[in-house]
């Protein structure tokens, strides 16, 4: 990015902050921070901002709902600094985890349907119709039962204690988040991966609400792409105004890229 930004049309911090519905004082901050290129001054001392500005204003904001705040930042500080190749890396890091929340949600989907409803309440009874012992749990799953005990230590299990022997008693809900846990282990998952998604289930209250709960993933994991999309635009029009050199380019450049 060129080091000489202050060209062109004089806008006033109050003029940046009204077009985007801000305050002066989050105007000043995000300069601060590196999201706004540094300001020129008038002989008084007075910010005086550019059209550049507004387009870096603009894109952090059209960054911030794909990428968040912090990278959003970030991103626009290697920019204003002249390091583009680490504001491609960043942008490059939070697309791979995008693609890994979507690898997740199609997971948590493919255990969901792998799981058997008609033996999902557990294969003998324990203390009620609907339990179980660790045996014949880990039986049913192929596993050892030392196995659900490294689960109940991670928190993906939780069986209660018969009070009179002391042995661990698996419930509905305990046989339903074990045999999750056993399809998400299968596709690779980590134990500390699955942790927030068996917290999903049980808040969720069960598999058939998570359903809901999945629908909405879906949907926000689309509004983040989408969002990704409208941030790379601006952040392309906002380099080609940068390396063009004139902060009255930066129309020009968008506009340019438009009718590409």
């Amino acid at each position: 990015m060129k080091k000489n930004l202050q060209t062109g049309e004089r806008l006033r911090p109050v003029d940046l902050a009204r077009a985007h519905g801000l305050s002066t004082q989050a105007v000043r901050n995000y300069e601060a921070a590196g999201i706004l290129p540094p300001a020129g001054r008038t002989p008084h001392g007075y910010r005086t901002y550019t059209p550049l500005h507004a387009a870096a204003l603009r894109t952090f904001l059209a960054l911030a709902p794909g990428h968040g705040h912090p990278t959003a930042t970030a991103v626009m500080r290697a920019v204003n600094e002249g390091a583009e190749e680490e504001a491609f890396r960043l942008i490059d890091e939070s697309h791979a985890e995008l693609l890994d929340d979507r690898r997740t949600l199609r997971a948590v989907e493919s255990a969901l349907r792998d799981l058997d409803p008609a033996t999902a309440s557990g294969p003998a009874a324990a203390s009620g119709p609907d339990a179980t012992y660790i045996g014949p749990l880990a039986a049913k799953l192929g596993i050892r039962p030392a196995t659900l005990r490294t689960w109940e230590r991670a928190g993906l299990v939780t069986p209660r204690r018969d009070p009179l022997t002391g042995y661990r008693v698996y419930q509905e809900a305990d046989v339903r988040d074990a045999r999750l846990t056993h399809q998400l282990r299968r596709g690779g998952h980590l134990l500390e991966q699955i942790a927030p998604l068996i917290a999903q289930v049980r808040a969720a209250g069960g598999l058939e609400p998570l359903e809901a709960a999945l629908g909405d993933w879906h949907g926000r994991l689309s509004a983040r792409g989408r969002a990704m999309l409208a941030g790379a635009a601006e952040l392309e029009a906002y380099l080609r105004a940068g390396a063009i050199g004139g902060a009255g380019e930066v129309e020009r450049a968008r506009a340019g890229q438009s009718s590409q």
